[in-house]
């Protein structure tokens, strides 16, 4: 999937009028890429549009508009879009109370490196998580996450062939999973591998 560069974004001007239909848009597409697994956990699944959107919210919010300001914010967010042979998510830890979210990050230390995607007929691939900088510390684990899950040739070739795909976490506190994924949502990960 190609990555975004400056020509692709919008002035802040531009941004400002096509914010609503655009925003309207993206939460569209946003609804065929979140997985829940259980009450608490979410992966949301980013891509080429996902990144878009982010990157046009950062400027706004940030009002950048200087070429550096922008080709930072691309540096940030361009990792995240998928390469074609994996997925990559956002993996949020979603507890609205802040004791128990800070009591739950403490017992779910290493969930990041338990949280899987499965090709039906093959192994799961464990999340590379976290490679811009560690979120993890000694005493308890992050509420979010950065994850690349790394496929292979016959794994991509399978899911793009209608082989099923799930998701699930397979830690000592918290084990969940969902197989597999609903057609949706299979549909719109498929996208992101390779070229149709």
């Amino acid at each position: 999937m190609e990555k975004l560069s400056r020509s692709d974004l919008f002035s802040l001007e531009q941004y400002a009028e096509a914010r609503p239909e655009f925003r309207a848009q993206v939460m569209a597409h946003k609804k065929n890429r979140r997985v829940p697994l259980g009450d608490i956990v979410a992966l949301y699944f980013e891509d080429r549009l996902t990144m878009h959107y982010q990157v046009q919210e950062m400027l706004r919010a940030e009002r950048i508009f200087e070429p550096d300001g922008i080709q930072e914010e691309l540096d940030a967010y361009n990792p995240l879009i998928p390469d074609g042979n994996n997925l990559k998510a956002t993996f949020m830890i979603e507890i609205p109370d802040e004791e128990e979210r800070r009591r739950r990050l403490v017992e779910l230390k290493g969930i990041e490196d338990d949280t899987w995607v499965r090709v039906d007929g093959f192994e799961p691939v464990f999340a590379i998580s976290d490679e811009d900088m560690e979120r993890e510390n000694d005493e308890k684990t992050s509420s979010v996450h950065f994850m690349r899950f790394e496929l292979t040739p016959d794994m991509v070739a399978a899911a793009r062939t209608g082989a099923a795909l799930g998701v699930g976490i397979s830690h000592r506190n918290y084990t969940r999973q969902l197989e597999p994924l609903p057609d949706n949502i299979r549909a719109s990960l498929v996208r992101d591998l390779g070229q149709d």
